[in-house]
């Protein structure tokens, strides 16, 4: 990837244009611009998650977590120079929730991850979103697509979900229902602030939670200039980078179709176990990407028909 810190700047300007506006993506039309957006922020995210199991041996899992938060929230902060007046008790409520599901979905999702496998676990997280999706969609057709999602989850998953770790998945599922919050509040922050301001204030919120956590867990280890370049590397990676594409997306399409594209992680979770952890793909699992592929297409062309 090349250069992200510079990336955030056209990302976050990108992101103050008006709700609806279409992406100026050379006439491929209102609907593929946010597709794109989701899509690299998947690949962004998961490879960023690879990179950070990797680290937990050196710092540990709420030591990896308090790292990606605070060094983005210092990113984007540097970036973004929110303002902080004008704002009114609704907006500052907003930001809260915002940061309060952004550092427990990464507190769960780790504390999973370090137990049980990391597509079985972003595949136990995605049902989140998923449920957001069939919750919230008026359309029958989306629940049509959200259950087709939700087939090839349960394949990705290989049937093997009774052998794991039980605290694993549970954290897992935890990370699930946060997902789905992280989504709602992020929509919302999105109409309430310009640009990026409020994804920089959330994200600051955020690392403030996690800091006792991962200092209590990992002390000094913290202030390894090695494993703060790694962990620089991962907040970059799964938080900066993909946190402002996915910003931008949820301007720019309802949020039960962004949550059945979500259900693209898993299957970029498991390219990206099999390319960093060294983890095989079977068959099955590349029967569970087509179908979850195939369902997030269809979402999103139901959603572009007038």
């Amino acid at each position: 990837m090349d250069s992200p810190v510079k990336d955030v700047a056209p990302v976050a300007a990108a992101a103050a244009e008006p709700r609806g506006v279409p992406v100026r993506d050379g006439g491929t039309g209102r609907g593929l611009g946010p597709v794109a957006l989701v899509v690299t922020s998947g690949l962004s995210v998961q490879f960023g998650a690879a990179v950070a199991v990797l680290l937990m041996p050196r710092a540990g899992a709420l030591g990896v977590v308090t790292l990606r938060l605070v060094l983005a929230a210092a990113v984007l902060l540097v970036v973004c120079r929110p303002r902080v007046r004008g704002y009114g008790r609704a907006d500052w409520g907003t930001i809260v929730a915002f940061g309060t599901a952004m550092a427990g979905m990464n507190v769960l999702i780790y504390q999973s991850s370090s137990r049980i496998p990391l597509g079985a676990a972003v595949t136990l997280e995605v049902l989140g979103p998923l449920i957001l999706s069939v919750v919230a969609s008026r359309r029958w057709t989306n629940l049509l697509w959200a259950g087709l999602a939700l087939v090839g989850v349960v394949l990705l998953g290989g049937g093997g979900f009774d052998r794991l770790d039980p605290l694993g998945a549970a954290f897992a599922l935890g990370a699930g229902g946060m997902w789905a919050a992280y989504i709602v509040f992020g929509a919302r922050t999105g109409r309430r602030f310009p640009q990026a301001d409020g994804l920089a204030l959330a994200m600051a919120f955020g690392a403030l939670l996690s800091l006792p956590l991962g200092i209590a867990e990992a002390g000094d280890r913290l202030l390894v200039p090695s494993t703060l370049a790694l962990g620089l590397a991962v907040a970059l990676m799964s938080s900066v980078l993909p946190y402002t594409l996915e910003l931008l997306a949820l301007r720019r399409m309802p949020a039960p179709t962004f949550a059945i594209l979500m259900s693209l992680e898993p299957a970029i979770a498991a390219l990206a176990g099999f390319l960093v952890l060294s983890q095989a793909l079977s068959a099955t699992d590349a029967l569970a990407i087509a179908l979850v592929i195939g369902a997030s297409i269809g979402a999103v062309r139901t959603r572009s028909r007038p």
